[in-house]
């Protein structure tokens, strides 16, 4: 992983444009290929970036960019797309690399890792006909809770929180668009699953065509027998 502190500004280019103004700001660049621009702030969610596959080409600014105070030019273009992301780089305040080696992935707590099993061995409540592909599908930006196939042939990808916010919403984003270039599954429909959806979430969910399920643990899990209830 490479690691860059510098003053920069950067062009997106792809299904829409954007631009981010000169500023000081970490670029990650990861072993997959993906290249991240992070200010200070924001959480763990990126300014800008690129998702492998992409190539990323080192270049010598033009005259005009030369005297604005550039060094360096990054274009970074995705294999599959149009999309391209041209960051320049002024003064360059840190730049290293650093080994990770083989990631072993997130173990996740108790519950989380129960639903995930339950859900897995329950695949029905997804909808009568679904079927399990795999637990813990991998992609090159984390594994998917659960990959599965919907009675008409489609992919579902599935995403489980305990309590499901904003953040779990946009990880399955994330997840649905990497998954939806890899023309062996696309289309891929994503379904965000916690035992607690907040309805900020919900709206956010619905808006980008993502279905929500509350998935009830005790019941899952024989605890809660639902046929000797009163109500």
């Amino acid at each position: 992983m490479r690691l860059v502190v510098a003053e920069c500004a950067a062009r997106y280019t792809g299904r829409l444009a954007a631009h981010l103004p000169r500023a000081r700001r970490l670029v990650v660049v990861k072993a997959d290929g993906s290249v991240l621009l992070h200010s200070d702030g924001g959480s763990y969610k990126p300014l800008n970036w690129m998702s492998p596959p992409c190539s990323l080409v080192v270049g010598e600014p033009d005259a005009d960019q030369r005297a604005a105070g550039v060094t360096q030019v990054w274009t970074v273009q995705h294999a599959k797309s149009d999309d391209r992301l041209v960051i320049d780089l002024y003064d360059v305040h840190h730049d290293s690399a650093h080994e990770l080696g083989v990631d072993p992935g997130l173990v996740k707590d108790g519950v989380e890792a129960h639903l995930q099993e339950l859900l897995a061995a329950q695949i029905v409540l997804l909808g009568t006909g679904h079927t399990l592909v795999r637990r813990e599908y991998p992609t090159a930006i984390g594994p998917v809770d659960i990959l599965a196939k919907s009675p008409d042939g489609g992919t579902v990808a599935v995403e489980i929180k305990r309590r499901g916010d904003i953040d779990g919403v946009e990880q399955l984003t994330r997840y649905l668009e990497l998954l939806n270039r890899d023309p062996l599954l696309s289309p891929v429909r994503g379904v965000f699953a916690a035992q607690e959806i907040k309805p900020q979430a919900r709206v956010l969910a619905v808006d980008r065509g993502i279905s929500c399920l509350v998935l009830d643990y005790d019941a899952m899990r024989g605890v809660d027998d639902v046929d000797s209830r009163l109500f």
